[in-house]
């Protein structure tokens, strides 16, 4: 069965509206998810978009708000009014959590979610050291390990391996999968990863003359 290469940020909130569902797919095809937490904001400007921060006003009620909304009840994931309260804050650790629950062989799939949806639906700080204990706890995970692991070098050095990764790859944001190479980038895409994953589709990514 075909791998997964899952690339997001522990606060990306279209990663949460499409976590359920993404997580039901890989499930129902016994598809592996490789799990590459990135630090999201060097990757969206390597891009060329700019900082959610930096944009219009416009975009940013559409984005935060309108977008948001709409999709939470196509997807059946409650979010809270408006941005989180900590959304700002470094998203180092919990990436790095998540990290570090890959290579403790940790359910970081569930994991992943938590962290997600408590951000969005809960308003947590990802930041915070005792909301990550308590998210893990909540999900039978023993936080002790991962967040000793979040701290050390090596999986320092992997997160920001897949932060250059994500950018040499042209990922442009959270949550982007790949399938066999073959990049979906947005949540809204998961009906095609659902399909690529047992009929992929005709071309290649990248092109020949973006290569």
């Amino acid at each position: 069965m075909a791998d997964i290469e899952y690339f997001y940020s522990a606060h990306s909130a279209f990663a949460y509206l499409g976590s359920a569902k993404f997580l039901q797919i890989a499930r129902a095809g016994n598809h592996r998810i490789v799990h590459k937490p990135i630090e999201l904001t060097p990757v969206i400007e390597a891009g060329g978009a700019g900082s959610t921060r930096k944009r219009g006003d416009a975009h940013r009620a559409y984005y935060f708000g309108r977008e948001i909304k709409r999709w939470s009840e196509e997807r059946n994931a409650p979010v809270m009014d408006g941005i989180p309260t900590h959304h700002h804050n470094d998203m180092t650790l919990p990436n790095c959590m998540l990290i570090a629950a890959v290579h403790e062989d940790t359910n970081a799939d569930q994991l992943a979610h938590v962290l997600l949806e408590a951000h969005w639906r809960d308003d947590a700080d990802l930041a915070d050291r005792d909301t990550l204990v308590r998210l893990a706890t909540s999900i039978g995970i023993d936080p002790g390990p991962l967040l000793e692991a979040a701290l050390t070098p090596a999986v320092r050095a992997i997160y920001e391996s897949n932060t250059e990764e994500a950018i040499g790859r042209s990922v442009f944001g959270s949550p982007t999968y790949f399938v066999d190479g073959d990049m979906f980038y947005g949540q809204d895409h998961l009906e095609m990863v659902e399909r690529a994953l047992t009929k992929p589709y005709a071309g290649a990514w990248p092109p020949s003359s973006a290569a």
